[in-house]
């Protein structure tokens, strides 16, 4: 039987994240062709390869997040990813939620839809190599009116129903309620969204008998909105990142992994050094990492731009970015004991 306990708190291991490369086939397409590269079904696969097949990416990877299209895939060394992974100390991961759609009471915000047949889902997903699962849900923040508190139970009620269901079928869910970056809104009031949004998940999950220890929450960082033009600095985002959070998540979860939303390669990086650090000072009871998707791949893209003959470079530079994220957490272990 999977010790799930274990198997989360192995996501945490000193200087190691997790990759987020469960792009949906539309959104790995607009990724793709914001660089100028074609798409289609192999340069998707290409993608992926791009990343998952780097020689040393085990050094600073717990964990790697696909779709369900790439899944099923092999790397150019004719192994499917989740294999390859997994031989080399990575957990494979898989999206298990089906997109988003309007919440009927409130047509501005979005709920996440699949539920309906997760648990067949789950089985055919284990099946392949996941074993551990994510579902995102988005919470938008607009003046004094969103988030609604109708938006924000429903949401939390579905991802309390999936990991539950995760649970049973012996996967480590990975809980996104993503508080988005766009918007006017101060990083005050992203603080206290984020510390709402999280009281009300909590509360789900109590509910749903949601079993914590083996639980990861994967959550955004207090920012302030994209068209106010502010610029927080690292201490600031750090600051009222960690007095969200602490203030609503309880200590016994597996730990925090921090989305990058939106911010530069730099940005997401300055801001997770920041928050680790402010992390020991605060004494927060969760170990801490990133799960980063385009902060981790945006330097890799622009080099690659799809062809063969840029791969080294690429891949290159997404080194470079993986061992200045493991420097982050390195140092934080290091603060930790001295």
């Amino acid at each position: 039987m999977t010790d799930l306990v274990a198997t989360a708190r192995s996501f945490f291991e000193p200087g190691k994240g997790i990759l987020a490369a469960d792009e949906s086939v539309a959104t790995a397409t607009t990724r793709l062709a914001s660089y100028g590269i074609e798409t289609g079904p192999e340069m998707r696969r290409a993608f992926r390869n791009l990343f998952c097949d780097a020689e040393g990416i085990e050094a600073y990877l717990s964990g790697v997040i696909f779709f369900s299209e790439t899944l099923l895939e092999k790397g150019d060394d004719h192994v499917r990813f989740p294999k390859s992974l997994a031989v080399r100390g990575i957990h494979p991961g898989i999206k298990v939620d089906l997109g988003k759609e309007p919440f009927p009471e409130s047509p501005k915000e979005m709920i996440t839809k699949g539920l309906i047949d997760l648990s067949e889902r789950l089985v055919s997903y284990k099946k392949a190599g996941a074993v551990f699962t994510k579902w995102r849900a988005v919470i938008r923040i607009e003046g004094d009116k969103l988030p609604s508190a109708q938006a924000l139970h429903e949401n939390a009620k579905r991802l309390a129903s999936y990991a539950r269901e995760a649970q049973m079928a012996g996967m480590v869910p990975i809980v996104e309620p993503e508080v988005l970056l766009e918007g006017t809104h101060s990083r005050k009031k992203s603080r206290a969204v984020i510390e709402e949004t999280m009281q009300t998940l909590f509360s789900m999950l109590a509910e749903h008998s949601v079993d914590r220890a083996s639980l990861i929450l994967k959550t955004s960082m207090a920012l302030s909105g994209d068209r106010t033009g502010k610029k927080d600095t690292p201490e600031e985002v750090a600051e009222d990142t960690l007095a969200a959070l602490m203030a609503s998540v309880p200590q016994q979860i597996a730990g925090v992994v921090f989305l990058s939303g939106g911010q530069s390669p730099d940005q997401a990086t300055d801001n997770l050094a920041a928050i680790t650090k402010r992390a020991q000072e605060f004494g927060a009871p969760w170990p801490l990492t990133f799960s980063y998707a385009r902060a981790l791949q945006e330097e890799a893209l622009a080099l690659w731009r799809g062809k063969e003959e840029n791969v080294p470079a690429a891949r290159e530079a997404f080194l470079a970015r993986l061992q200045k994220l493991s420097a982050v957490l390195g140092q934080s272990v290091e603060r930790m004991l001295a």
